[in-house]
């Protein structure tokens, strides 16, 4: 990881000079230092000061889209701002030699030296970890979102009710579109947990029910979500390994958040949230440490600069048509005041 750290050094010294006021005391010392009459060395030092830069990645030119490159483990206690949500797709630590089937090939499921199995000691010290540095990065009415497997969602769980989080719901995504089992010695795996929960037991948090319910049918939407893995078109600059389609992270953003606010995803690999983010007019902050799943969140916000493809992404996803349809005089707001700026 490369930081730029600024080096600053204080040096002083007292001049006795001869003037008629302050300002002509000023001026004379200003045109004897000008001149090189005055000249401070190393006997004249005060101080010196280190400042480290958080190390961004790229940012849009609106800033509504940064990317931090490192371990979030490490970046998340060098700045100080408060997100209205976190949504989270943290290690399912399940790259032990297994294998799948897709698109038709066998393919191993070994995803990175950063998703390697873990003992349960362990996963519960890095689930600790992370979960208590998001907790001082949300505001006091903001949601947590958490998506995992049984291999780690029970961890996940127990940390949050530790940290003192309140579980809100546990969504099962139903996946129309699941992997086949090839062993056939067991039913096929074709969900994926998502916990919801908010920062503390009393404050109240943000949750829009009523667009929930209008994109339901008109009924109260349930915990369990039917949606498809991603699509082909969600491919264009490349896949990360762990991907999430575009409408599981539009249903989640637009149901947590409103327009214009921050979302944080620690661990955002290709920046599906950055993406479902800006769609809906949120603004996002994704942390990876590597850098080659930076570079394909950096193209894929690039491509939303056109506004053909954004408006193309937006036509794909059935939560924002039906959203559209509801509000059609919906206007993009300014929101500037309202929800402020990162400090880098």
């Amino acid at each position: 990881m490369e930081y730029q750290v600024v080096i600053t050094e204080t040096l002083s010294r007292i001049e006795k000079i001869d003037a008629s006021s302050v300002f002509e005391a000023e001026e004379k010392a200003r045109s004897l230092y000008a001149n090189e009459v005055v000249v401070l060395d190393y006997s004249d030092f005060k101080d010196v000061q280190f400042d480290t830069s958080t190390p961004t990645y790229f940012k849009s030119p609106d800033r509504a889209f940064t990317l931090l490159h490192g371990d979030c483990f490490k970046l998340l206690r060098e700045f100080d701002f408060k997100f209205s949500c976190i949504f989270a797709d943290p290690p399912y630590f399940l790259s032990n030699g297994g294998i799948s089937v897709q698109s038709g090939k066998i393919v191993s499921v070994d995803k990175g030296e950063w998703d390697k199995g873990k003992s349960q000691q362990e996963m519960m010290k890095f689930n600790m970890e992370w979960l208590g540095l998001c907790r001082d990065k949300l505001k006091d009415n903001g949601t947590i979102w958490i998506s995992g497997t049984y291999l780690n969602i029970f961890s996940v769980a127990n940390c949050l009710t530790e940290l003192g989080y309140k579980i809100l719901n546990v969504v099962t995504w139903a996946k129309t579109n699941p992997p086949p089992n090839i062993s056939c010695r067991y039913f096929t795996y074709s969900t994926e947990f998502i916990i919801w929960a908010r920062k503390s037991e009393k404050k109240p948090h943000y949750f829009n029910y009523d667009l929930m319910k209008q994109i339901n049918g008109n009924k109260q939407m349930t915990d369990v979500w039917h949606l498809p893995a991603i699509a082909r078109w969600e491919k264009s600059c490349g896949k990360h390994p762990t991907q999430k389609p575009l409408a599981l992270l539009a249903r989640i953003i637009m149901a947590s958040t409103q327009p214009g606010e921050w979302v944080l995803d620690p661990f955002c690999g290709s920046s599906t949230t950055g993406i479902a983010a800006n769609l809906l007019d949120r603004r996002y902050l994704g942390i990876d440490q590597e850098q080659k799943y930076l570079e394909i969140s950096k193209n894929r916000q690039e491509e939303l600069e056109n506004q053909q493809t954004y408006q193309m992404y937006r036509s794909k996803i059935k939560d924002i048509q039906v959203m559209d349809s509801l509000y059609p005089s919906m206007v993009k707001e300014d929101s500037d005041i309202t929800y402020g700026d990162l400090p880098f």
